[in-house]
């Protein structure tokens, strides 16, 4: 009986941690707003460093390896390089480092995954043949106001 007793109050303990472990509708919210946040500071990075055509978009609903996608072009391998390094050096003076960064020397498409926010920096060509707005356009466009140049 005494055995009985343990296990009611381990069962006790492990509900009330689980209810307090379990994610509210205002921390997604915080979440998500910082992952908005952070996806317009790399398009504003992106844009001071003139990449092309840079675009946000929300998918957090489409899918769940991010919740934000900043999609942007540059001219040439060089730049499409030196536009990840930007954004990486920039964000990880904010104390944020990517989880993954892929095709780094390539110079046709490398991918920053900051994990809610993917950042796919494009030359022209395989931003022509992806085309990865057209694959995601059941997200939702995110607003930023770009510089003039």
């Amino acid at each position: 009986m005494e055995e009985n007793t343990k296990n009611e109050a381990f069962e006790e303990v492990e509900t009330e941690e689980s209810i307090d472990t379990l994610p509210t509708n205002a921390s997604d919210e915080i979440q998500l707003q910082s992952g908005k946040e952070l996806a317009l500071k790399i398009a504003h990075i992106l844009d001071e460093r003139k990449a092309q055509d840079i675009k946000i978009i929300n998918v957090n609903k489409k899918t769940v390896i991010a919740d934000y996608f900043v999609i942007a072009g540059g001219n040439s391998r060089t730049q499409v390089n030196a536009l990840a390094d930007e954004v990486e050096y920039k964000i990880g003076l904010e104390g944020i480092k990517p989880s993954r960064v892929e095709g780094r020397g390539d110079g046709t498409w490398v991918l920053v995954d900051f994990d809610s926010v993917l950042v796919h920096i494009f030359g022209r060509e395989s931003r022509d043949f992806y085309k990865l707005e057209k694959l995601w356009a059941e997200g939702t466009p995110v607003e930023f106001e770009m510089t003039e140049n």
